[in-house]
């Protein structure tokens, strides 16, 4: 009975001494931030709003690549991450022009584009070969490349950007869009430059109103159209509407019908994209998307103009790379040369 007794109190004092223990440990435990351990603390910059940038880089305009990269770069203290999209082949000569320059503080990564997701999407049409280059329809396939974030940028190639991109990124996007793009009638300071070159801005321009199925859609001929060389898309509704899948039964559809062609005013990756998003897209700040300076090489627009604009798009056939061209000076101030000395600008004298 003592021996008995004896045992109880030694558990009592077990017991005792353990729910001590767990007291004072409770009491004295510091934050885990204080102690001298591993702790997954974010500097201020990586705290930041990361911006993605999605651009591309094909053979032979990689210099227009490097010039829009730089453009961002230098007018902007944002957290921004560039995705530069490539081809196999194409992929050592831009990640070594940006290792061996001043954008070598860039925070980007580069990303293969398959071009085999495209077979059977793509009518040929030898009007405008260059319209049917694989990274054409990058733009198309967003949430497959860029995939851990909620917002998105993508910009053709052949731009500049003269603004702080933080406020192209502070777009607001309505509920239910996936995107947000210019309309072709938002700026009447474009409007006389439209009209000078004969370029189309409604939707006549793009599809082939002489085909039942575009009829059958129930969108006027009249309805403005918008380019889709400046983006700011949500991922989340883009998902959700499967956007992708939709583009690319329009692609499919043209092959079997010939519902547009690069003949037409924006050649085949813009007029999908009309399609799937009318009436469904939020509006671009008119002067984020400055555009037509490649339409033509005698027509300009004035400095003044210019120099307010944040964003400047040289599509059309006249590259500011190449010659003849308008408004190069304001290009070429963000060209980095080739380290290589592969890629070359065209001027009158060289």
């Amino acid at each position: 009975m003592a021996l008995l007794k004896k045992i109880n109190q030694i558990l009592l004092l077990l017991l005792v001494l353990t729910v001590c223990a767990i007291l004072y440990n409770k009491v004295h435990q510091l934050p885990s931030a204080l102690k001298n351990e591993t702790v997954d603390l974010e500097s201020p910059e990586e705290m930041e709003e990361e911006i993605p940038v999605v651009i591309c880089a094909a053979a032979g305009r990689m210099g227009a690549t490097i010039a829009a990269i730089s453009s961002i770069y230098s007018n902007t203290e944002a957290n921004v991450l560039f995705y530069i999209v490539g081809l196999k082949t194409t992929i050592p000569h831009i990640r070594k022009w940006i290792e061996n320059s001043k954008l070598k503080e860039i925070k980007f990564k580069v990303v293969e584009f398959n071009p085999m997701v495209l077979k059977g999407k793509i009518r040929q049409d030898a009007s405008r070969p260059e319209l049917l280059q694989p990274l054409n329809f990058v733009r198309f396939y967003l949430p497959l490349l860029i995939q851990k974030h909620e917002k998105v940028i993508y910009l053709d190639d052949d731009i500049i950007v003269q603004g702080d991109i933080q406020e192209l990124y502070d777009t607001k996007l309505a509920p239910g869009h996936a995107a947000a793009f210019s309309d072709d009638c938002d700026l009447p300071s474009t409007h006389e430059m439209v009209r000078s070159v004969g370029m189309q801005n409604t939707y006549m321009g793009f599809l082939d109103y002489r085909k039942q199925t575009i009829r059958d859609l129930g969108i006027s001929p009249s309805t403005c159209s918008f380019n889709p060389g400046v983006i700011v898309a949500n991922m989340t509704e883009w998902k959700h509407q499967r956007i992708t899948k939709q583009l690319e039964k329009w692609m499919q559809r043209n092959v079997e019908e010939n519902l547009y062609s690069s003949t037409l005013g924006g050649g085949v990756a813009t007029s999908p994209m009309l399609i799937v998003f009318h009436g469904k897209y939020s509006a671009i700040n008119p002067m984020w998307h400055v555009r037509h300076l490649g339409w033509s090489p005698d027509t300009r627009y004035s400095e003044h103009f210019l120099q307010e604009a944040k964003l400047l798009h040289w599509n059309g056939r006249y590259k500011p790379w190449d010659y003849p061209s308008v408004h190069t000076d304001l290009w070429e101030t963000w060209f980095i040369p080739d380290p290589s000395g592969k890629f070359k600008l065209t001027r009158p004298d060289s």
